[in-house]
């Protein structure tokens, strides 16, 4: 086989790619910042549940004081990404600016670095080709340039840890190594920690790799338990902390009642008798306040699962426009495109549907061709929305799995490309 130009390698090269990442937002965030007071960027992107308990951390109050209330122990958020905020508070200070841009550029690196598990994956799958234009398609992606300045939250680091499972998925995969699958399970540990949500991939990624290693082997399924119990064990320290703080079992996070009334409750029902006023931050904050969080949550699971109970019909409907507002951005996008005057709005629009089309085409391409890494590929873009369409979406929530999808367009792009040249096509 002809080996490519030593030209074409170094601009297909991970390191590039991952530095061109860097390079974008950072830019992205240098243009942003000069345009916004340091007074404000010092704050308000603080103002927030996860810059509040890390005030809370730094302040000597423990995790606590969601709201930045004197409101005490929390378990609405994951730990993880709280405490590095915290250390990040410690040693650059609490709400200052030089945390912001500390904040910012951590974020930058952990997108950028995705680069390297993404490149991995895609070259695997369908070469380098693939992996390059994967690659540069996350460099330029306008959520992934975005994210990193807008959201000071686990967002950025949910998109690394969501790629690199799949890439150790891929390697453990190989291998009876105990210490690889100790690795494998201290990852997921990290990722649960962070982002349950991204918890919804692992049964499957579990049974995949036992499949391949041997379904009957004994030696697998006992290495499978031994990552379980890994998994545990990391997890459970933390669930001991908030069993004793609210006197129930919370394995990671308890805010998902909030999460489902708050895309599930009488503002979008126009018959409702009791019909709710529109939701503020300051009301639902008053009455967490006035609760506490055992109680407020309660509440706002008895009001979410009447509110579906009795609207079965309604609430599908808000599924759907959920599912679509997932991948498209907006519950409306054919309306919206047309309302807007908006160029970077209708230019999303337009990217978001390419996406879905890429996405569609390269999950109907990996199985008609029987790939056998459909499944570690396509598993987070398939499941992980899933607790988004039952309760709120946006573009950032879904956007762990954006460097998947773009893996999965860019192969089923690809792909005409090597028929036409007479290339081996994966």
């Amino acid at each position: 086989m002809t080996r490519p130009p030593r030209v074409l390698l170094i601009f297909t090269g991970a390191w590039l790619i991952a530095s061109a990442a860097l390079v974008t937002r950072l830019t992205f965030a240098w243009h942003q910042q000069s345009k916004i007071p340091h007074a404000v960027l010092a704050s308000v992107p603080f103002d927030q549940e996860t810059g509040n308990i890390a005030l809370a951390l730094s302040q000597g109050h423990g995790y606590a004081n969601l709201f930045r209330k004197d409101t005490g122990p929390t378990a609405w958020l994951a730990p993880v990404y709280p405490a590095l905020l915290f250390l990040v508070f410690h040693f650059f200070g609490a709400l200052t600016l030089a945390s912001f841009f500390v904040a910012v550029l951590l974020n930058a690196l952990l997108s950028a670095a995705a680069v390297f598990p993404l490149y991995a994956v895609a070259r695997r799958l369908g070469g380098l080709s693939v992996a390059a234009a994967t690659g540069w398609a996350w460099v330029l992606f306008p959520a992934g340039v975005l994210m990193p300045f807008e959201w000071i939250w686990d967002t950025s680091l949910s998109v690394l840890l969501a790629v690199t499972l799949v890439w150790a998925t891929l390697h453990v995969a190989e291998s009876v190594k105990p210490a690889l699958w100790v690795g494998y399970a201290l990852l997921w540990s990290v990722t649960l920690l962070t982002n349950p949500s991204l918890g919804i991939g692992l049964p499957f990624l579990l049974v995949w790799i036992v499949f391949r290693v041997g379904f009957g082997s004994r030696r697998s399924w006992a290495l499978c338990a031994m990552a379980c119990a890994v998994m545990v064990c990391c997890c459970l320290p933390w669930a001991i902390r908030n069993y004793r703080q609210f006197h129930r079992l919370i394995p990671i996070r308890s805010s998902f009642a909030f999460e489902l009334w708050i895309g599930n409750n009488d503002i979008f029902d126009e018959h409702a008798i009791h019909g709710i006023q529109r939701i503020t931050r300051f009301e639902e904050t008053r009455r967490y306040t006035q609760l506490g969080e055992t109680a407020y949550l309660d509440e706002k699971w008895h009001l979410a699962s009447s509110f579906i109970k009795e609207n079965p019909a309604l609430f599908t409907r808000l599924t759907g426009r959920r599912v679509v507002a997932t991948w498209c951005g907006t519950e409306h996008p054919y309306d919206d495109f047309v309302r807007t005057d908006s160029l970077l709005a209708r230019s999303i629009l337009i990217l978001n549907v390419f996406l879905i089309a890429g996405t569609g085409a390269g999950i109907c391409l990996l199985i008609a061709r029987k790939q056998p890494l459909a499944i570690p590929v396509t598993v987070f873009p398939l499941l992980y929305p899933v607790v988004y369409y039952v309760t709120h979406t946006s573009l950032r929530y879904r956007h762990p799995i954006d460097p998947l999808l773009l893996l999965l367009a860019a192969y089923s792009a690809v792909a005409p490309f090597r028929v036409l040249t007479g290339r081996s096509v994966r």
